[in-house]
Formats: C-alpha cells, structure tokens, sequence
C-alpha cells in the first residue's frame, strides 16, 4: 500500500528541500517509513534538491540536471509528494497545519523544519545596485552569469569558502576580479595564518587581486543607471568594478520559527535537543535553519546530514541523538586543494605544530599534536591528498612520527602511510559517519565486491566524495584478503590495464580502437563506442606506438580523431571562454630576435594576450578555432613547429645558460637541452613530461622537480627520474652519475619508453616510481642492468618514434581535409555567420596587486617545528 493511498496514516510536512531535506527522505525510505506515512515536501526553488556545495562546476559545464541529488522515480517509488516553486508561508502550531505560497494548506503528525540558510549581506549603503548579487542558488548563478556578459570586472565581498567559490566562477567568465576579506587572512575559519599565506600566493599568482583586513563602507553606483561601478574600502581605497558578489557568510533562515512562536537563539537559529527537537514535540529541525545542543550552527553538509539520520530514526520508532560533529573539510577552491580537519588552529593546551613549508610550490602543512603525540588537528593547503589518512587518526597516536606524515615522497619521507594502518573505528565518510570497519563489513558481510557496491551499501563517498581514494584502497584490499580477485581493468569497456592494452596494441599490432575493443574489450562493450575513459586511453598509446605498429601517427588521422581529448581535437589548448591557446615549441628556451619578432607579430596581428611560461615559452592566449591554421601557418613559416603544449606528451625541456655565459657552468646546458627536446618532442605518453637541464650543480633549471632532470658535473652528468613539481610536489632521485652525452641518452630513451610501456592511465612518473615495486632499485636494475632484457627493444621503440616524428601543426595546414575540422560554425563552414560578430577580447592587463605577502625567496624551504625547535 502506498503513502498516497493511505490516507489515514500520519503527515509528515517536510518545509525546504535542499541537500539536507534530500538526505532525510532517503532515510525515511531507506527506514521504511514512507510505506506507513503520508510525505510531503514543499520546496521553494523551481528545482528539486541538487549538490550545492558543487555549485560552481556549473560554470565549468555541468547542468543543474547534473548536480541532482533526487535520483529519477524516487519520489514516486516512496509515494511522497513534492511540491516545487511552493514554499511555506505560515505555521499554525495549534491547528498543526502549514500553508503554503499558493494558498495550499497541509495538516500534519510531524513538521520537520530544514529551510537552510540565506546568505548575509552587509548593511552597506549600495549594497540594492543593479550589479549586486549573491551566491547560493542555480537561479543565482543564472543572473550572474547572465550580468557578466556585459561586464569586464568583479569584485567578491567575503573570502571564505563560498566567497573563493565566487571569485572562481567571476574568473571563469573572463573578468578581472577582487577579493576583499574583512579578516586577515583568506578561509579564517579554516586555515591558520601560515595556510593562509599560501593560499593567498597562489591566488595572487593566478591574477586576482586580493584585499585582507578591510571592510566594504559602500557598494559606489552610477546615479543615471543606478549601475555598480565600484566598492569603497574600509581604508579608504576604493575598487572599480562592475559586478559584485556579496559572500560573507550565511544566517539561519528562522522567520517561520519565530513567526509561529518556536523558541530561537539570541544570535539566530532554531533552537533543538539532542534529537533536533525544537520546543514543539511535534516540530523538528534540520541543517543549517537549527541551533544545536552543543549551542552551535552547522554550516557544513555532513552535520545536516547527520541530524537528517537523527530525525528519521526517531520517526521509525529508534533511539538516536546529535551531540555534534566533525568540521573537517576539504576542497579544491580555484585549483586549490584546502583542507582543514580537528583542531586545526591548534587551541588545545599544550600542543605543539608540526609545520612543513614549501612557498614556492605553495604548499603547506600544519599538523597539531599534544604533548603525547596524539594527532589533535591539522591544516592542508596545496596538497591535500593525504587528508583522507590524517582525518581518520585524529585523536589518536599514529604510528610514524608527525614529520613522517608531513614530509613529501622523495625528500627523505617513507612510503605514505596506507589505509590498513587504521583501526576500524576510524571515521573514512564523514558526510555519513562511516568507519573503516562498516566498509570492511560490506564486503565481508554483505557480499559487495566492487567500490560502487560498497558506496550503495554504506553511502561512503556518496556525499562530497573526499574520501574516495581511500575507500577504493580499503575495497581492493579487504576483497584480496578475502581471496577475491579484483577487477583492475582501465574501464567497463576493458578488464585489462593501460599496461596490458598497451603490449596487447605492440604485440598484435592493432592499429584502431574498434578493432582493440572488438577483440579484447569486455563481452557486453563489444561493437560499442567506448568511453571517456578507455577512447583517450588507448588513442595515446596507438600514437606512442604508431610507427612500431604501422599505424598513421597523426592523432587525427581518420578514427584516432574521435578518441582524443578536447585539446589534441584541435591541438591547442582551449581556455575557459571556449578560446585557444597556441604555445610553439622553443627548445631550450634559446630562440632569434626573428623568432621573438614573428611571435610578437602574430599576437599583435590576432589580437592574442602573450605570456611567458615557466618552461621558457611564450603562450599565445584568445585565438579562435577558425584562425588556428592561419597562426599555425605564420608560425611554421618562422621555423616553429608545435609545442604539444595540448597533449599528453612532451612539454619542455627547460635549461640554464650553462657554461657558454655563466661562470659556475661545466657542461653545455642548452645544447643538451635543446638536443634532449627534439629527440623526444611529440612523445605520447600516459600523462605529460616535463625535463630540465641544468649546467652546474647550482640546479638554476630546477631540474630535480622534473619527470626526468639532467645535472652538469665536472666528468658529465647526472640524471634524476620521478620527480614533480605541481599540486604534490616530489624530487627526483638520482638513477646514474658521471654519463657521457651517448650514455644519458640512452639511459633517457630506456627510461621513457619502460614508463610509457607500464605506467597507468593519467599516472604522472612520480606517482608512477612511488607505486613501482621495487621502486628506485627496480627501476635502475630494468634500465641501467638490463635485467629484464628489455633494453634492445625499448631503445628500438624510441628510435622508431624519433625517425617518424611530424610536426602536427605542418601536418594538417598542408593537407585541406584536414583543415575542414577547424571552423567556428559547422554549418557555415565556408566564411563566419555574417550576423555574427566576434569581439576582441577583454584587455588582459593584470589589476595591480595591492596586498603583498612578502618577498618571493626562490628556495625551498623545509620548516619542521615540534617541541620548540624548529629545523630548515
């Protein structure tokens, strides 16, 4: 019998249907209670609940159908009745019945309250302007979107989560923009003032202006339109600007409380018991509308989600309380990996930091102990990857020391700490309370044997989904202490590896995606089209493997154009206002005043924005697909070929000067360099390359941060594999000493070639070494020893790659088949759509940073403070 049908049984009004309220109707269900009660849900937006805390993916091209959190049927499956668009606008607790917008009136047994937050917007004269949003709704993100259109600059009132959100998507839709925080530091809730520092470089770095430690006085508007056009600071400065978004934190919606006479706290917020009880028996209240016990307002999803349980266990007849929750928290906010977790600002008497430093990859880690090396708390800015370990030890002693936990691989560190190291009590899911041993159970207990049975049985990385890492770890480990075999495959199109598919594609010779899949794919993706995962995948290793095998080694030759990536489907780079970038390849760095004339004349003649990279080559930004050939062409002309500065491949080889001008130089760095990069341009590979070669042991190339690194010494040189610069930054270890210019070559060519043949999709060589059993040693034995045999052949399968390189971008300017792929308009491929005009782009000219963090020391710094003492 359904909850429609049955009349007579009790109503349950739920009033708000966000993420919260979605995750109580699941419960209710998952109880059963919707199978003996009458549900209904009156939801203000247009839309049913979606992910609000991914709301900012929808300017990098996902749909609000794409952040649903309602799966399809589910509401008709459990009987309840959703009402869209209709909000709740009274309560009548002595008639128990709410009434809706429309006029609707509903009695109900049970009123749960989960009308969230609204956002606070400061009482600054202005702050009504045409120009003045906020940031919390799809509908939000709509005007938005749609007012910076004709709008050039942005400014973001408030720089915690949601306010660095804002900043990410005014940046995304090509305007300069501002940030001005009230405190002194960026996410002060979150980070300490040492991740705050961090964060606020790499910001800085990506071109936003940032204002600490000031307050908005005024939103400036022009008195004709009554249109934003700029912001006066607390300091008297003021900012020009054409758009601002207030995001300076949110308040308990608790009109409808107060309204219908339910006790709220002194600073907002519904008040509730340890069963989210308000001070009616029959109304409750959940998510971020509710003060709790503890005298506190959750503003995170996983405490909601927490009372969300409470509440529908209550209502299936078992005992269940809110006492709190954890405020751990990790995201990526414009790239940037933040995470926080304990007691991070370290407030426990008698702690102690454990700080690692590095400023110039902007990463930084703070780990709180006490006194009996109890792991309290920590801080994560620019690597969080190990946060989903560091989270579950809090509050215990862990089994390495604190430094171990902080230091990267590479630098003297063990091996990360793995996730069997944990008690079973550990928390893995915080959005939904789940421990390692509840994971563990799922798989011995209930029979699950892969990670999205596990995810459906428990919930576990259901919610923000941090947490995933480790749960595949724990599910592939527990199903091999089981004696189950575990699915490795690249995808559900394949049940091999990129490593198997790869000597599959070398051995037999396969030449096309269809024919590899046909052949080897899983019996039910065969005569399929692939998917995003496996096309990609196998379309770089038919080009890494092109001339060995017969194939066609342009990548857009006939079907290999429908397996690549966004990038290599127009070999450039397309920038997030749907433009291109063009990056010619400048070996070494070393170019002509010609050269550097004839870049400058095609920016001029395109109107591109140009910039210097850190592998010492120029970017051209802002080109349009249409007049690609045509820079191609100018470029080639010049000498330049491409730099794949698109594709899985080799980028740079950067270089010193070496001792042609510097007097510390012992080798010709940049004719190494320089040789080093036309031998291994246009490599496809599992992930891109980078390479460096530095003239003396000064290192001014950074080549230890590299893929694989050259190092000038007196007798020759040194070469270093594995390391990484980027979000987790690893050094590279030194494979071989003292090399003749013949004997680093081919140690280069055996090393590149063994990487590409075993490594994993999207697997970087650091990550790669790291999981290579018998790491470093191994690694040194294959290509240096020669103890698998394989030396031969993997010098024969870069020779081949060297004798049939093609530049891509000659390729296909001197062939008109090839050209017809690269128009703005499918349908007028002939000339543009004359009603349509195209705009020059925005002028590119960085704001002037008027918030220094200090000098930039180009040094690494390794700071490790425990006990008082602090070492570099």
């Amino acid at each position: 019998m359904s909850a429609q049908s049955n009349q007579s049984a009790p109503t349950i009004v739920l009033v708000g249907h966000g993420m919260v309220g979605q995750r109580f109707l699941e419960a209710l269900a998952g109880q059963g209670v919707t199978e003996r009660a009458r549900v209904v849900v009156l939801c203000e937006e247009p839309r049913p609940a979606y992910d609000r805390v991914q709301l900012t993916s929808y300017f990098a091209g996902r749909t609000p159908d794409d952040l649903s959190l309602v799966e399809a049927g589910f509401m008709e499956r459990h009987g309840i009745e959703l009402h869209l668009g209709d909000p709740a606008e009274t309560i009548d607790r002595t008639a128990r019945t709410v009434t809706s917008r429309a006029g609707q009136v509903f009695a109900y047994d049970t009123l749960v309250l989960a009308t969230g937050s609204y956002p606070f917007v400061p009482p600054v004269p202005g702050k009504d302007a045409t120009g003045c949003f906020v940031y919390r709704t799809i509908e939000d993100l709509l005007a938005i979107e749609e007012y910076a259109k004709t709008s050039t600059t942005g400014a973001v009132v408030g720089g915690g989560l949601l306010g660095l959100e804002a900043a990410g998507a005014l940046k995304g839709l090509g305007l300069a923009t501002h940030i001005v925080e009230f405190a002194p530091r960026l996410m002060p809730v979150q980070v300490d003032e040492g991740g705050g520092a961090a964060l606020l470089r790499t910001i800085e770095s990506m071109g936003l202006a940032v204002h600490t430690g000031v307050g908005t006085q005024a939103v400036l508007a022009d008195e004709a339109t009554g249109a934003v056009t700029g912001m006066r600071l607390s300091d008297g400065s003021t900012v020009a600007t054409d758009l601002v978004v207030f995001s300076a934190g949110v308040r308990p919606r608790d009109q409808l409380a107060r309204d219908c006479g339910l006790a709220v706290g002194e600073r907002g917020g519904i008040i509730v018991d340890e069963q989210c009880l308000t001070s009616d028996p029959a109304v409750y209240a959940i998510g971020e509308c509710a003060l709790a016990a503890d005298g506190r307002v959750y503003g995170l999803v996983a405490p909601g989600y927490e009372m969300a349980e409470t509440v529908a266990g209550a209502l299936a007849g078992s005992a269940g309380s809110f006492t709190g929750a954890d405020l751990s928290t990790k995201l990526k906010l414009l790239g940037v990996d933040v995470a926080s977790f304990g007691d991070a600002h370290g407030a426990a008497e008698g702690c102690l930091d454990v700080v690692y430093s590095d400023s110039r990859s902007g990463v930084y880690k703070k780990l709180v102990v006490g006194p009996d090396g109890t792991l309290l708390g920590g801080v994560l800015v620019g690597d969080a990857d190990s946060y989903g370990m560091l989270r579950p030890l809090t509050g215990s002693v862990p089994p390495v020391s604190p430094e171990q936990l902080v230091l990267p691989a590479g630098i003297g560190a063990p091996a990360a700490l793995g996730p069997s190291a944990l008690p079973d009590e550990a928390v893995i899911c915080s959005c939904h309370n789940v421990t390692k041993g509840a994971i563990r159970g799922a798989v011995t207990e209930h029979a699950c044997t892969t990670v999205p049975e596990v995810k459906k049985c428990t919930k576990a990385a259901t919610g923000c989904g941090s947490c995933v890492k480790v749960l595949t770890t724990l599910v592939n480990d527990e199903l091999e202490t089981q004696g189950v075999s575990v699915d490795k495959g690249l995808c559900g199109c394949f049940s091999y590896t990129r490593a198997e598919l790869y000597e599959i594609v070398r051995t037999l010779r396969v030449t096309s995606f269809a024919e590899l899949l046909d052949s080897h794919g899983r019996e039910e993706a065969r005569g399929g089209e692939g998917c995003e995962v496996c096309k990609p995948t196998v379309g770089s290793v038919i080009a890494s493997l092109a001339p060995t095998i017969g194939a066609d080694g342009y990548v857009l030759a006939g079907e290999q154009a429908a397996l690549q990536d966004t990038n290599d489907h127009f070999l450039a780079n397309m920038q997030r206002n749907g433009s291109y970038s063009v990056v010619p390849r400048i070996p070494g760095g070393e170019i002509t005043p010609d050269k550097l004339i004839a870049i400058g004349e095609v920016a001029r003649d395109f109107g591109l924005y140009t910039k210097i990279t850190g592998g010492q080559r120029i970017d051209l930004f802002g080109a349009r697909v249409d007049q690609l050939p045509l820079i191609w062409t100018r470029l080639v002309d010049a000498g330049f070929e491409s730099g794949h500065a698109y594709g899985k491949a080799l980028r740079t080889v950067k270089s010193c000067v070496g001792q042609t001008w510097c007097r510390y130089g012992v080798q010709d760095s940049v004719r190494m360099a320089i040789d080093l990069e036309l031998r291994y341009r246009g490599l496809r590979a599992p992930h891109k390359l980078k390479s460096a070669v530095s003239g003396c042991a000064r290192e001014c190339a950074e080549a230890q941060s590299k893929d694989f690194g050259v190092i000038a010494t007196a007798s020759g040189w040194n070469l270093y594999v594995g390391g990484n610069g980027g979000a987790t930054p690893r050094h590279a270890d030194l494979i071989a000493q003292d090399l003749s210019d013949a004997e680093l070559v081919r140690l280069i060519d055996r090393f590149l070639m063994f990487y590409i043949r075993t490594a994993d999709r999207l697997e970087r060589s650091a990550a790669w070494l790291d999981r290579l059993e018998g790491g470093l040693d191994h690694l040194r034995d294959v290509i240096v020893h020669d103890s698998l045999g394989l030396c031969d052949e993997l010098e024969a399968l870069m020779a081949d790659h060297v004798a049939h390189y093609r530049d891509e971008w000659a390729e296909t300017i001197n062939d008109p088949d090839r050209l017809r792929r690269f128009v703005s308009f499918v349908n007028a491929p002939d000339a543009p759509d004359p009603s349509v005009r195209f705009v020059p782009e925005r002028d590119q000219v960085k704001p002037d940073l008027t918030v220094l963090s200090g000098p930039v020391i180009p040094v690494r710094t390794l700071e490790l403070e425990l006990e008082g003492t602090t070492a570099r």
